[in-house]
């Protein structure tokens, strides 16, 4: 009988996290955030009557500019080149696909099979590296703002 494994087992993203803290010598361990009331909620339809939208820690290779939470129009094909600059596990996954984390091309087939109402216009961008306050108090406000701009009624969040 084999002792090969026949699936990759998963990665302990807080064991790695806690890791990482140590070894860069932070003083506390990373707090993982923890909502006393969930900041989710059921959407008022049926999917199939929902506009979708997706916010991605993906951004155009090449792209300068401040870290921070970004907009892009949003077409139904997927950018050839994606990349996050350093704010992701290069040893549990590549960038070699990128309907993995910006699914654009899937989504509009979605859309064309009456899953999904339609795909948001546009898609958002969020680093992957900002602190916990800064992602309450500035992007995920500013991700809702552009969210509601665009009728958005479910958001899927596609981390790298």
């Amino acid at each position: 009988m084999s002792t090969t494994q026949s699936h990759r087992s998963f990665v302990s993203y807080i064991d790695k996290s806690r890791e990482y803290y140590e070894a860069h010598g932070y003083e506390r361990p990373y707090r993982w955030p923890h909502n006393d009331d969930v900041p989710f909620s059921r959407p008022r339809q049926a999917l199939r009557d929902c506009r979708v939208g997706i916010v991605t820690t993906a951004d155009f290779a090449g792209r300068e500019g401040p870290r921070e939470s970004k907009l892009f129009v949003c077409d139904t094909t997927t950018p050839e080149k994606l990349y996050t600059d350093k704010a992701w596990d290069r040893e549990a996954t590549h960038m070699d696909d990128p309907e993995t984390f910006l699914p654009l091309v899937r989504l509009a087939e979605c859309a064309e099979q009456g899953l999904i109402a339609s795909a948001s216009p546009r898609f958002y961008g969020v680093p992957t590296d900002y602190s916990q306050r800064r992602t309450i108090e500035h992007d995920a406000p500013q991700i809702e703002a552009w969210m509601r701009e665009d009728g958005v009624d479910v958001a899927l969040l596609v981390p790298i």
